[in-house]
Parts: C-alpha cells; sequence; structure tokens
C-alpha cells in the first residue's frame, strides 16, 4: 500500500526529533518494514536538506516548502499551510496515495485539503487536543480547536490515543463508529530493562519529562523528595527554545524547589536526543508523568519498556496505558498530597517497584511495540477505506 503521512510541524529529521516526531519516524518504519510505501511530507525548516531522502529505517521524507526554511511557532507555521497544501494536491493529483495519514491538527488540516483531488481517504491522529476542559489540552492559536472538530468530522477515521481522547471527539460531534484507539508505540529493541545507564549521584532517581506551563504541576514530586532525602530529580524538556516562556518556566519550577528545600537535589537537563532517553530512563526508579505535561503516552511506554515503574495522572491515555499498582501508580488530576504518597510509596518499596518493572515490560513488549501499532493503524487504514494490499500484510488476529 502507498502510504502518506503528513507530519507538518514534527519533522522526523530535524535536529533534535520530539516526541511527535519520533512517533511518526517510529510508525513509519513499521509499517515499511511490513512492505508498504510510506512517505512523511513534513515542513522544510532546514535549507539543507535534500527535497526527498530515503532514510536508512525505510521510508522516505519528503521537505514542503512552505514558509521559510527555518523552525516557526505554531501560529507562524499557520500562514503558510495553503502553501503545503497546494504542494500536496500538486503531487497527489499525480501519484495519488492509497491513504493519507494526518498527525498533529495543522496536518490533519491541509490532509483534508490536499487529498480532496486525489480522492484518497484520510485518517487522522491528533496527538493532543485543545478542545476546552480537557485536562491534556495544549495550547496553540486560537483557531486550534475550531480546526480540530472540522478535521475530526470531515476525516474517513480517526485514530485516538486514548478513550479519554476518544471520549473528548465523541462528545464534539465525530462518529463514535469511526474512532479506533490506538495507543503510542515504542522500539522494544531499544527500550529495554538491559542497557546502559545514565550516571546519578544519590540512592534514587526521579526522572520528569517535558513538566507542564504551571510549574504547581509537579509540587507533588517536590514533596515527595522532600520526604526522602536520598532521591534526586531529573527534569528532562527544559529549558526549551521551542516553547516561548520556558526559561521564565524553568525559573518557577527552581524556585518551587528552593521552597520545598530540594533545590539541590534538582537538575534541568534540558532536551534530550531520543537516542539517549534509554540510559536515562533505565537509571530512574520512577518516572512521574505530571498533568498537563507531556501531552501523549509515548514517555509512559518508553519507561515501562526499560521496566521503570511509572507514577501518573489517572487522565488522558496515561488512564489506558498504566495499571494501577501492577505496572505503576495512578493518581486522581490536581491530587498534589496523592502524588507526594504514591511517589514515595514507591521509592520505599522495593518488591514493588520490580514487580511494577516486571509487569510494564510484559505490557508493553505485548500492547506497544511498533508492530503491534503498526497492525492495529493498517485496521484503521481499513476500516478508512483503503484496500490497495492491506489484508495481505495484517496477521490474523488471535481474538477473533
Amino acid at each position: 500500500m502507498k502510504i502518506a503521512m503528513v507530519s507538518v510541524h514534527s519533522n522526523p529529521l530535524g535536529k533534535g526529533v520530539d516526541p511527535l516526531g519520533a512517533h511518526v519516524a517510529g510508525l513509519a518504519a513499521a509499517l515499511a518494514g511490513l512492505g508498504h510505501e510510506v512517505a512523511v511530507y513534513s515542513r522544510r525548516a532546514d535549507p539543507e536538506l535534500p527535497d526527498r531522502v530515503r532514510t536508512d529505517r525505510g521510508f522516505d521524507v519528503v521537505q514542503v516548502a512552505a514558509g521559510p526554511a527555518e523552525s516557526l511557532a505554531d501560529a507562524e507555521v499557520l500562514a503558510h499551510l495553503g502553501d503545503f497544501t497546494s504542494s500536496l494536491t500538486r503531487e497527489w493529483g499525480v501519484t495519488p496515495p492509497d491513504v493519507v495519514h494526518g498527525h498533529g491538527w495543522m496536518s490533519g488540516l491541509v490532509s483534508v485539503l490536499g487529498a480532496r483531488r486525489a480522492g484518497a481517504p484520510v485518517v487522522q491522529t491528533f496527538h493532543s487536543l485543545a478542545t476546552p476542559g480537557r485536562r491534556c489540552a495544549t495550547g496553540g492559536p486560537a483557531e486550534r480547536g475550531k480546526i480540530e472538530v472540522l478535521v475530526g468530522r470531515e476525516v474517513a477515521h480517526v485514530v485516538a490515543a486514548g478513550s479519554d481522547e476518544a471520549f473528548a471527539l465523541a462528545g464534539k460531534g465525530v462518529n463514535r463508529k469511526k474512532i479506533s484507539i490506538v495507543g503510542s508505540g515504542v522500539d522494544i529493541d531499544a527500550f529495554t530493562p538491559e542497557g546502559p545507564r545514565a550516571r546519578r549521584d544519590r540512592m534514587y532517581r526521579v526522572v520528569v519529562a517535558s513538566p507542564p506551563p504551571a510549574a504547581r504541576g509537579i509540587d507533588g514530586v517536590l514533596i515527595a523528595l522532600s520526604r526522602v532525602d536520598c532521591a534526586e530529580l531529573l527534569i528532562t524538556g527544559l529549558p526549551d527554545g521551542t516553547r516561548p516562556d520556558g526559561e521564565r518556566e524553568v525559573a518557577e519550577l527552581r524556585a518551587r524547589a528552593e521552597k520545598f528545600g530540594v533545590a539541590s537535589r534538582t537538575t534541568f537537563v534540558g532536551k534530550v536526543p531520543h537516542e539517549s532517553m534509554p540510559a536515562l530512563l533505565r537509571s530512574a526508579d520512577a518516572v512521574v508523568c505530571a498533568p498537563a505535561g507531556e501531552p501523549s503516552g509515548g514517555i509512559a511506554v518508553e519507561a515501562m519498556a526499560c521496566g521503570v515503574p511509572v507514577v501518573a495522572t489517572a487522565t488522558g491515555e496515561f488512564a489506558d496505558i498504566v495499571v494501577d499498582g501492577i505496572t505503576g501508580l495512578l493518581v486522581p488530576p490536581d491530587d498534589t498530597e496523592s502524588q507526594a504518597r504514591a511517589l514515595r510509596r514507591l521509592l520505599m518499596d522495593d518488591t514493588l517497584r520490580q514487580e511494577c518493572a516486571i509487569a510494564g515490560r510484559d505490557r508493553v513488549s505485548a500492547r506497544y511495540s511498533w508492530d503491534h501499532v503498526a497492525q492495529e493503524v493498517l485496521r484503521a487504514y481499513e476500516r478508512a477505506g483503503a484496500t490497495s494490499q492491506v489484508t495481505t500484510a495484517v496477521s490474523p488476529d488471535p481474538a477473533r
């Protein structure tokens, strides 16, 4: 099957690939490994890259000229989506794909418009929603929420990251029958319990990836740290040049750490290359997924794949990924004390950590490997109406 993936803002070839770019690359590689022809269309942000690149993972990346060839914020990219759409319309008018898969809200918009003339079915994955009232909502231009609703209603099928997102989309008028739930994938050969570990200086290490913009979002972690003298905290993702208020956020988090007396045991490591994450995660005793922080469940499945228990808020994709008391601990949203108690309990109970580590790895291997996720996505393509060679690549479902 000829699959066109659209990832306007997250280029798999970009410097310091973000979680969305890593997801797109992982899925594209898995689908290519199943024998499909996959091309990822991303906005050109580097003038040095060729127009089309065949990666060593078996898929192509097409650099689409839309605005200046440099990194832009979402609001700036929005002004150039017309050029992006025109490029897709021209190429797909000549060589139409069998299915188009948009990743992110802007990608969904250009996918719907660009695929109209070609007549290819469009499948959409939002990865995060700006719908008001959702705890996992992330920011963006004011138009974002309305565009997400329009895209969700227009596409042939939606792949939601979790039941929370599926419920939110259905509440906005997206037909529930055209929504499939497929979780985040992970390379279970790269993210393993065995392997190099980042150096650490304390008995216990806690990792928080991409903390929420609100500094108080990790107060529970800081409180737990204040109750466990031999623990240290690593915060990844900050400072981050792509977040306009990144330096201010770091200052606020440092102030919170000072308030709880743990500033000397709190370290900001900035953006960590994806290939370096396994070693960092292996060095941790627990990974905390803070509310409104990491928009997808990627960090949770990566931690579990490395045999590291997760403490997460029981919202969004985390509520589907983490089995409370089995692979980690779930806490109510906006409950700082529960977060602190859960993290301290995990750090102080060696047996619980070991049990969660084993169960977490088993769960990820069975449900979140890229091969498994790719098979589920292929079924979503089939439901969307893509028929070219789909069933030959999909192994029989033992549950049927």
